[in-house]
C-alpha cells in the first residue's frame, strides 16, 4: 500500500491549474503513484503511469463526445449481433510488477467475456486484460499511454484523432502496429466507424446512433454474425 510521504515533483505546472485536455505531468515512483490514485478516488480524473512518470488529466468536453459515441457503436454492435460484453468503463488498471497503469477512455471485455463476467474486483496478474480499449486523442498525444497498454498486455486499442479512427493490434515484440481491421470485430469494415462518426456533427448524437444501428442490423440480414457465429 502506498504511503503519504512518496514524493511528487510536478515537472510543469500552470498558473489556471489543471485544465480539461491538457495533461500535467510528474515524475515519482510507483508508491507516488499509488497515493496519487488514493487521493484522486473515483473523480473523473484519468492518470497513467510509466518509467517513473505519471501524468493526471481532466477530460474536455469535445473529448468526451466522441468517447461517447464511439462506446456506443461498441456497445450497440454487440447488442444487435447478441455477442456477449462486458464493459469496464474508465476502470484503473496497474500492474506492479512492471509498474504501469492507466484508465482507459473506454474498455471492453468481448472475447474474455466469460473469464471475467462475475468479477468485481479484478487482478492483472490472474485476470486477462481487456480486449479492446478505445482511446481518444483530440487535444493530446497518447504514444506514452500505449507503452502502458503493452505493459498490459491490451491486444487491442482504438485511436481517434478527431477525424479518422485507426485500429492498432499488439504484436509478439510487445508493439503495436496498425491493422486494416478489428480482432474483436473481424467482420466489421473499419472505415465505417470512420464514416459514422464524421457524421456526428451534420446530425447529432442521437441520430448518427439511430443510423449506425439501423446499418448494423442491415449487415446482420445480409450475413454478419450473431451470436452463435460470432
Amino acid at each position: 500500500m502506498a504511503t503519504a510521504t512518496a514524493t511528487l515533483e510536478p515537472k510543469a505546472t500552470r498558473a489556471s491549474g489543471l485544465q480539461p485536455g491538457t495533461p500535467i505531468r510528474f515524475t515519482t515512483d510507483w508508491n507516488g503513484y499509488l497515493t496519487v490514485l488514493m487521493l484522486v478516488g473515483d473523480r473523473r480524473l484519468r492518470t497513467f503511469y510509466t518509467d517513473g512518470e505519471m501524468e493526471i488529466l481532466m477530460p474536455s468536453h469535445r473529448h468526451e463526445v466522441w468517447v461517447a459515441l464511439l462506446g456506443q457503436f461498441v456497445e450497440l454492435l454487440t447488442l444487435l449481433l447478441g455477442i456477449p460484453r462486458k464493459s469496464g468503463g474508465m476502470t484503473t488498471f496497474r500492474r506492479e510488477d512492471i509498474e504501469r497503469g492507466l484508465e482507459p477512455d473506454r474498455c471492453y471485455y468481448i472475447a474474455n467475456e466469460p473469464l471475467v463476467r462475475t468479477k468485481f474486483e479484478l487482478d492483472l496478474s490472474v485476470d486477462p486484460p481487456p480486449d479492446l480499449a478505445i482511446e481518444v486523442e483530440v487535444t493530446y498525444s497518447i504514444e506514452k499511454r500505449m507503452r502502458v497498454y503493452a505493459g498490459l498486455g491490451v491486444p487491442e486499442v482504438w485511436r481517434f484523432d478527431g477525424q479518422t479512427l485507426i485500429v492498432n493490434h499488439l504484436v509478439a515484440n510487445g508493439e503495436y502496429i496498425v491493422a486494416d481491421e478489428s480482432k474483436v470485430f473481424p467482420f466489421l469494415p473499419v472505415q465505417e466507424l470512420t464514416r459514422f462518426v464524421n457524421m456526428y456533427e451534420q446530425l447529432g448524437e442521437t441520430a448518427v446512433a439511430s443510423a449506425f444501428r439501423d446499418w448494423v442490423i442491415q449487415q446482420a440480414a445480409a450475413g454478419w454474425p450473431t451470436r452463435s457465429e460470432a
